[in-house]
């Protein structure tokens, strides 16, 4: 095996136009390996905003879905064409790939020319949301053409995704939630590495001082979507007449905003260091996404010493400890988060802070960045 400096490894990921976890894996991948190329879909920077400066001066090498009509707009329906567009990729000439993917096929790549053969690693976010019935960011089937449009190519999405799912590479789940589901769909084996969170690590002091942090009012973070079920957390708040931070942004904004009371703030998308202060503030994350693939941001909420009233479901179930550094609600309803985080209220002394940070250091990037490198020694 050569040693690591010595490997050619090339990256690739679905596309570059958001910013959330799955790319905070990218990240974290390309500070392990900074020569390496990242290939992908497309790169779009606009649509990254104030995150496209994270990726300056990489090696971004995208596919011929550039080369379609309005592919920026319309990078959803052409996942008919991603699997085609990255089995073009051709990179056996590298010792590792290591692919990052979830609905966008970046596993396809070819990895396999003749006697030339790359050991190729898929980081699995999830097999596709879309694909397998869980919830989605947009709700395709309420329209009857997206309905039909949709369920048709989903269908031969399906198939082909569990063809290319039997390529020889190893597969790695990034929760034991995960981890079912590849085994479910896929009929596959995986090895678990939660994926990197942004955990600071605080002084002495600053550890003992969180047992004296208290918070002034209930946040979520993340994206404005169908299936992360902001409107609980802002239906409930409301009626509890408590306040509510949103972080985030998403098409579902407007809707949200009619809905929501007077302690309700929107703040929009927010740097890192505004991010830090507000979960600093907070006296609990509420985090109603449902089936959840892994959950960065109850980590970094953790992270901040601060507790999280979650939906019993998915990856949390893996990082939330009941009872010491957070909640479980059963239902997906306002009348099950009020009684939680009424629940919460008359019980928020018992949680410490320090313990809940301490918890939180266990996801750290380092812990992340240490497994891929022993994973990739090992095999």
């Amino acid at each position: 095996m050569k040693k690591k400096k010595d490997l050619k490894v090339a990256l690739v990921h679905d596309y570059l136009r958001e910013y959330g976890g799955a790319e905070r894996v990218v990240e974290a991948l390309h500070e392990l390996f900074p020569d390496a190329p990242v290939y992908t879909a497309f790169f779009d920077p606009d649509a990254l905003g104030m995150h496209a400066g994270r990726f300056d001066g990489w090696d971004i090498r995208e596919t011929w879905i550039t080369k379609l009509p309005f592919y920026k707009k319309l990078f959803s329906p052409y996942r008919i064409f991603a699997p085609k567009a990255f089995e073009s990729l051709d990179l056996s000439e590298y010792d590792v790939v290591i692919s990052s993917t979830n609905a966008y096929f970046a596993k396809a790549v070819t990895t396999q020319s003749g006697s030339k053969k790359a050991n190729h690693y898929c980081y699995c976010h999830t097999p596709a949301r879309s694909l397998y019935g869980y919830t989605t960011m947009t709700d395709w089937k309420r329209n009857p053409f997206t309905r039909v449009i949709g369920t048709l190519m989903n269908h031969y999405l399906r198939v082909v995704d569990f063809q290319i799912a039997q390529h020889d590479f190893k597969f790695i789940a990034n929760s034991g939630e995960t981890k079912r589901r590849i085994a479910k769909f896929y009929r596959r084996d995986s090895v678990v590495i939660f994926p990197p969170v942004d955990v600071q690590k605080v002084s002495d002091t600053e550890h003992k001082n969180l047992k004296k942090r208290s918070g002034d009012y209930y946040l979520y973070v993340g994206r404005l979507a169908a299936s992360k079920h902001v409107d609980l957390a802002i239906k409930a708040c409301t009626q509890l007449g408590v306040q509510l931070k949103v972080v985030g942004s998403g098409k579902g904004e407007e809707y949200l905003r009619s809905m929501a009371g007077p302690s309700i703030e929107f703040l929009g998308g927010v740097t890192d260091e505004v991010l830090h202060d507000v979960y600093a503030g907070a006296k609990a994350l509420i985090f109603p996404a449902e089936d959840e693939d892994f959950g960065i941001v109850p980590i970094e909420a953790m992270g901040h010493g601060v507790p999280v009233l979650a939906h019993r479901s998915g990856g949390p179930r893996e990082t939330i400890l009941e009872g010491k550094t957070g909640l479980f609600f059963d239902e997906l309803t306002v009348k099950s988060l009020v009684e939680k985080m009424q629940q919460f209220e008359t019980e928020e002394k018992k949680f410490n802070s320090s313990a809940i940070y301490t918890h939180a250091l266990e996801f750290r990037k380092e812990r992340f960045q240490k497994e891929i490198v022993e994973l990739i020694s090992s095999l």
